[in-house]
């Protein structure tokens, strides 16, 4: 492909200070994503995740578009992709990690969606 260049090229003129704020930039951008581009990110489709968690490929749709949703659903779709979530609260002082919610996976809750 003419006049393209690896990132390599391109940058190789970046001062350390420059490459620094680019790689923060670049570690917030992976840092924060949606659940799609999460499950994108992990080479799933919505059905490989559907599959996974038992539920039909509409009900996987719902949770992604959804600003809403239940912990426990939440819990489920992030394990299905390999995670696991943890709960963490920000204040001026620190970060604190909820627990209780922990408990709900051992409880044996399950994937639920909303209308």
């Amino acid at each position: 492909m003419a006049g393209h260049k690896p990132w390599s090229e391109l940058t190789k003129n970046f001062s350390p200070e420059r490459r620094r704020r680019i790689d923060s930039a670049t570690n917030n951008m992976i840092a924060e994503m949606p659940l799609h581009e999460l499950r994108r990110a992990r080479a799933l489709t919505q059905q490989d995740l559907a599959a996974t968690l038992n539920v039909n490929q509409p009900a996987v749709s719902k949770m992604e578009q959804r600003t809403d949703t239940y912990i426990s659903s939440l819990r489920s779709y992030i394990e299905a992709v390999g995670g696991k979530l943890k709960i963490t609260a920000e204040f001026p002082e620190g970060e604190i990690g909820i627990t209780n919610f922990a408990q709900l996976a051992d409880e044996g809750e399950e994937f639920v969606t909303r209308d």
